[in-house]
Order: C-alpha cells, then structure tokens, then sequence
C-alpha cells in the first residue's frame, strides 16, 4: 500500500481549513562562515511567532543530496512522491497558461537567451526581458515550418515560451535540455535518451535552427534554449486522494500548471503578493486547501542577490497576518527546495518548515530559521509526507487499524 492508497482510506470530511504557503527556493546558506542565512538575516516577526506556536522542521524534497527542480518540488509538497510522478516543466508550462495538452503531444519550456559573436551563451535569460518585448519574438517563432508537425507557440513570461510539438502517431520526450546551465559556453543540440523520442529530438533540432534565423537581429534574445521536454503526465487529484477541494493562487503559470495538474481550481489572475492574499480571502469559504505560491525568495537567490532575498522574504513576513486573521485550523510555511544566493542555483539543503495547528506539539524554538528548523519537533523529513501532516492536524484523517 502507497500512501496515496492510505490516505484514500483514511481521510475523513471536517469543515477544517488548510493554507500551505510556498516561499519558491526559501532555504538558503550563509555568504561566509558563521554568517547567517537569508531567512536568519531577515526580520520575520509574524513568522517568528508563529514558530513560537508551531512545530519546526526540516524538509527533504527528493532524498538527501538530490537537489530539485521546481517541479519535484512542489510535487513532493503536494505529497506526491516526485520518483514516481515524474512531470517535465514543459508540461507545467504548457498547462499553467492553460494550454490543453493532447496524448502524444511534446510540451517544452523555452527560455530566450543571448548569443555572443562565437556562438557561446552569454545571458541565460536574455537579460530577463520584459514579457511585452519578448511576447512579440515568441510569437515570430510560429512562422516555423516542419513538415508532419504541428507546433504551437506561446508567450508565457519575461523570458520564458511554451513549444509543444504534435505529429501523427505521437511523439515521446525523453530529450535532454539543451540550455548547459553555463555562460560562456554554445548551447547544446537535443539528444534524444530512447529510440522512441529520437523524432522529437531530430523535430526540435530543425526548430532552433530555424528559430536562430529569425531571432538574428536581436540585440538580446537572439536565441532560445529547450528544456523539459514532456509528454502528459496522468496524475490522481487532490479531491480523490485527500478528500479536499483545493484552490491555487499564484502568479507564474508553472506552478498554476502543477496545480491544475493534481486537480487544484486556478483562483483569479493575481499580479502581486497583496493580489494573492486579496483572492485567498475572498475565496475562503469556497475551498478547504489552498496553495499560495510566492516567487521571489527563488529568482533573487538565482541572481545571487542576498539582500534582495532578505528584502523578499521580509515581504511575505508582513502579509503573513492577513493570512491568520482568517483563522484556518493549518498554516504551513516552507519551500519547495532551498536556492542560496551563495551558489545562484537550486541546492539540495533541507528546506525550512513551520506547522501551526489548534492540535500540533509546539517544540522550544521561536524563530522560523534554518538553524532552528534543523532543531525542531518535526526533524529532518520527506516533503511528501507533509501532506498527510496537515491533513492529521486538520482533523481530517481517521485511524489506520483497528
């Protein structure tokens, strides 16, 4: 028995409600030794007092020293156990701007880059352009032709665009990425990782070739890497499995996509973190579960940027009493993985966690920090296990044996 079979035996009706709100790439690393972390160097009131009435922990996304992409991430979160559902980003992306994926279909996530005069990546992201300058050049690439092959294009945000490839027959996206996760060096060509995905790896190939001629005169986004080749993913939903009518509120389309995915009703069109707590309240009565995903704790460790992601997380700290002025029975605050500004990337550090509940077991600690966490009454844990977590301090799941 997995544990979704568990909690499909288990769970039981309450008029409970459940916040999990999700601080994109939370966990972070001191910039020298002895430091502090981003969360450690913030001043997080409302979240340290919460941590005084709630139970710490530290979350493994995947396993120990695997470190996570956004995807696994959240899935694990949503309990999910990422080994065994494996979804690319470019079905996230394809189905967070609502793009209907059809069986056989490729979806892939596109990033606009630039290209030096030898060839060679020098803005993984093109500067970040803004999305009413890159929207245009997304929609440029539609004018690419392969025979046999439908292909859709759509802007998403700033950088980033949504290819999905679709043929007769099907198609299969075991394709590697072909962004080097470098500078300085020439993007890579899609190599297909089976025979059955070797079409979609040849289709993509002919894609950015064409796409590098018509993108020839931008001063920045110039070309486009691919990442996350993915067919449709089939995944149970949050109403079979746990029982929960579940709401997600968040600005980028990904993780509306992940959401969409496990079955979660997409709330409003929020733009901003004020926008997102606005559509929480207002929703309230209407759901048990919601997911509030914030952004920014992630790109700006991605940038390197360690005051920024203290001035980030100080954001979420101030909005955090609008969310317990609604009273809901769980308040979760974690990540879906940690990215230190030390090393600009996603990292394979336990992520912090707070649970608060009218029934969880508060531990000593009384500031919401890594150091603390690594302390706390919830230990070192799998993030897939949170899930049955909030659902027990919910009230919301019965007792296993007689």
């Amino acid at each position: 028995m997995d544990l979704h079979d568990l909690t499909r035996q288990l769970h039981i009706s309450a008029t409970s409600k459940i916040v999990m709100v999700v601080a994109d790439g939370l966990g972070g690393l001191p910039n020298e030794p002895g430091g502090k972390t981003e969360l450690e160097a913030a001043r997080t009131p409302h979240l340290d007092d919460l941590a005084a009435r709630g139970v710490l922990g530290a979350s493994l996304p995947i396993l120990p020293g695997i470190s996570p992409g956004s995807g696994p991430g959240h899935l694990a979160l949503f309990g999910y156990d990422p080994l065994q559902f494996v979804i690319g980003r470019g079905a996230l992306e394809a189905t967070g701007i609502g793009f209907e994926l059809q069986d056989g279909d490729v979806a892939i996530r596109c990033n606009f880059c630039t290209l030096d005069a030898d060839g060679n990546i020098s803005d993984r992201r093109a500067g970040r352009i803004a999305t009413e300058a890159s929207a245009p050049l997304a929609m440029r690439l539609r004018d690419v032709q392969i025979p046999g092959v439908e292909i859709f294009v759509e802007p998403v945000r700033e950088h980033r665009f949504v290819v999905v490839l679709r043929a007769a027959g099907g198609l299969a996206g075991n394709v590697r990425d072909t962004d080097p996760q470098a500078t300085g060096v020439p993007p890579l060509d899609p190599v297909a990782d089976d025979q059955a995905s070797q079409r979609t790896a040849e289709i993509a190939a002919e894609f950015l070739r064409q796409a590098k001629l018509l993108l020839a005169d931008q001063p920045k986004a110039n070309f486009h890497t691919m990442r996350g080749f993915a067919e449709k993913p089939q995944l149970p939903s949050y109403l079979e499995v746990y029982g929960l009518r579940a709401a997600a509120i968040a600005v980028y389309p990904m993780y509306k996509g992940l959401a969409r995915l496990v079955g979660m009703d997409i709330v409003g069109d929020a733009q901003t973190l004020d926008d997102q707590i606005d559509l929480l309240q207002s929703s309230w009565k209407n759901y048990d579960f919601f997911f509030l995903h914030f952004k920014y704790t992630d790109s700006t460790g991605e940038d390197g940027n360690f005051p920024a992601k203290v001035e980030r997380i100080e954001q979420l700290d101030a909005v955090m009493p609008r969310i317990q002025a609604l009273n809901p029975e769980v308040l979760i605050v974690t990540g879906d993985h940690s990215t230190p500004a030390y090393l600009k990337s996603h990292s394979w550090h336990p992520v912090p966690t707070l649970l608060a509940s009218h029934c969880c077991r508060p531990d000593p600690e009384t500031q919401f920090a890594e150091s603390a966490c690594i302390r706390g009454g919830l230990g070192h844990f799998e993030a897939k296990y949170l899930m049955s977590l909030a659902l027990a301090n919910a009230g919301r799941l019965g007792k296993f044996g007689a």
